[in-house]
């Protein structure tokens, strides 16, 4: 199957790079491009491409407000192009908020250490956001029309985005609409983790948790080091909870959300009832992703023990997979999010098929789900 590809951007030369990149890929061909965001609106709408790569600086009419419209009139994956500054992370963040499922950098230096790697990066991304299955557009359109009346409603950002259907069965890990009663365990600490399509979900359970929330929480995202400190001011200010960018010698607290920095690994040492955050370099190639699942979360396995409710969102790839393998092993609970709410079922897929999680849930559930389990509420 080979899948249509919109690439808009006003730069004629990035015009080309992207092309070239993603043609070189069978499963892929570029179909078209946009130069600006009210073209790439009205291509959307007459060629219904199945992704977008979107640049966020342009005439006429910005990528923002161009993914806006899109997704109001033919919701399709985008994939955002996004300086890795300040100012580019809280656009990024702004876009994902309207729609977009992904972004990387704009800079393909700043992503990879050669032109071959990037390239390979950048079809991988195009190509597992494709990957929407059955989903019809009439459905798609309905959830979208929903969450955004959601936002004017409530104010509450939109949540859950379009899903991904798997590539392999999933296993016999039981399936829930919400969890029905608190299985009574205790609990001392929160753990999530997640990779691509994760700013969404997380925003969508952190808000819906009371100022009361009597755990800490440690939170561990793909993103780059300039995104995670605009990211988490973002989630503070809408959140009860407060939610800060992880600091060396950080002590949780219950109601705290620490997001891992990106770039660096978040490691949790000392006592259990006085847990603190140390903040790593980390130049091992052994470990793919700065901040790593797998590494908070087996340091958390070894403070806290089987007091841990972990939870594996949406994303990209397995990493989370053998750190809460160790959680496990330790008598703590793990979750995963179910596939028909994630953005990509690759890290919730991957403690499910190894029998890790011991329940998968709706991203719409996961929050009551939470307070449910923990009894608070």
């Amino acid at each position: 199957m080979t899948y249509k590809v919109l690439v808009v951007d006003d730069s004629s030369f990035f015009r080309r790079r992207v092309t070239d990149i993603l043609n070189k890929d069978p499963q892929l061909e570029v179909i078209d491009v946009a130069v600006n965001g009210q073209e790439a609106v009205d291509k959307a709408l007459l060629l219904k491409p199945d992704v977008i790569t979107m640049d966020i600086e342009m005439p006429v009419l910005n990528g923002i407000d161009a993914v806006k419209k899109i997704m109001a009139r033919s919701p399709t994956a985008i994939l955002m192009f996004s300086s890795l500054t300040h100012q580019g992370a809280k656009a990024t963040l702004d876009a994902l908020e309207a729609g977009a499922l992904d972004f990387l950098p704009k800079k393909f230096s700043e992503i990879a250490q050669n032109s071959d790697e990037a390239g390979s990066l950048l079809r991988q991304r195009v190509i597992q956001l494709a990957k929407k299955g059955g989903v019809s557009r009439r459905h798609l359109s309905r959830e979208r029309t929903t969450l955004v009346n959601r936002n004017i409603s409530s104010k509450v950002p939109a949540g859950t985005r379009k899903p991904i259907v798997p590539e392999t069965p999933i296993s016999s890990q039981k399936q829930a609409s919400s969890l029905k009663a608190s299985s009574g365990k205790k609990y001392n600490l929160l753990a999530i983790g997640t990779s691509t399509g994760g700013p969404v979900a997380l925003q969508k359970i952190l808000t819906q948790l009371p100022q009361d929330f009597p755990l800490p929480i440690i939170l561990i995202q793909h993103m780059p080091a300039t995104f995670t400190n605009a990211f988490a001011s973002r989630l503070n200010s809408l959140c009860k909870i407060n939610v800060k960018e992880a600091s060396d010698g950080d002590t949780l607290m219950p109601g705290c959300a620490y997001l891992a920095p990106g770039g660096r690994q978040m490691i949790i040492t000392g006592k259990e009832q006085h847990a603190k955050i140390k903040i790593m370099d980390d130049t091992s190639e052994k470990i793919t992703f700065r901040p790593s699942v797998d590494v908070s979360f087996g340091s958390a396995g070894k403070v806290f023990g089987g007091n841990v409710l972990g939870v594996i969102l949406t994303g990209m790839g397995a990493d989370g997979r053998e750190g809460s393998r160790m959680l496990k092993a330790s008598g703590s609970t793990i979750w995963a999010q179910d596939e028909q709410s994630c953005v990509v079922y690759g890290m919730p897929q991957a403690v499910t098929v190894a029998g890790i999680s011991q329940l998968s849930l709706p991203l719409d559930a996961i929050a009551s789900s939470i307070l449910k389990e923990i009894r608070h509420g």
